[in-house]
């Protein structure tokens, strides 16, 4: 968003035993506030509605120090109750695309810059891939998780069903003013 290349660039966080919902890659998730016991890689959670996000997980592991890269992960996807650890992009200048789920009608032109929740749904077992999408039917208000930047300019998206936009997480924990 700040005109910078993205590096890549992500940092470890830890997901603790206690964790009860299964995470995925795409997964908005928020910080528990404590962290592994070493204290180097703050908790994560899958995020909850109108509450603000620290980032969006790219890849998991099973030790902090033998991390890889987020494209070859040794693990697709953190079950429930399942101590692990996380690769979170957790820039709040990073725009990311994120898929509307149309439920109710699709967005129209006129949600650009506007403020969109994610619905939280469970994702899939099999690709490791996030189910969260944009709920196309609440759209405006200002305590919510995404703003609509764009729709993706790309030959295969378009207004209407299933459209993919470019957001910025506009609940961002590291931007935000109120505690979290």
């Amino acid at each position: 968003m700040n005109g910078s290349p993205w590096s890549g660039k992500a940092n470890v966080y830890y997901i603790p035993v206690g964790n009860a919902t299964n995470l995925f890659v795409g997964d908005a998730v928020q910080s528990t506030g404590t962290a592994d016991e070493t204290g180097k890689y703050p908790g994560v959670e899958q995020a909850d509605l109108n509450e603000s996000i620290r980032g969006v997980i790219i890849g998991f592991g099973d030790n902090p120090n033998v991390m890889v890269h987020p494209d070859t992960p040794n693990r697709s996807y953190c079950p429930d109750s399942t101590e692990m650890y996380c690769w979170v992009v957790d820039d709040p200048f990073v725009i990311f695309e994120v898929q509307e789920d149309s439920d109710g009608g699709a967005l129209a032109v006129t949600a650009v810059g506007t403020t969109v929740d994610l619905v939280l749904t469970a994702g899939s077992t099999t690709t490791g891939k996030s189910g969260m999408k944009l709920d196309s039917s609440d759209t405006g208000t200002d305590d919510q998780h995404c703003r609509l930047l764009r729709v993706v300019d790309r030959e295969d998206n378009a207004l209407g069903t299933n459209c993919k936009w470019e957001v910025l997480i506009s609940l961002h924990e590291l931007l935000a003013t109120a505690d979290v």
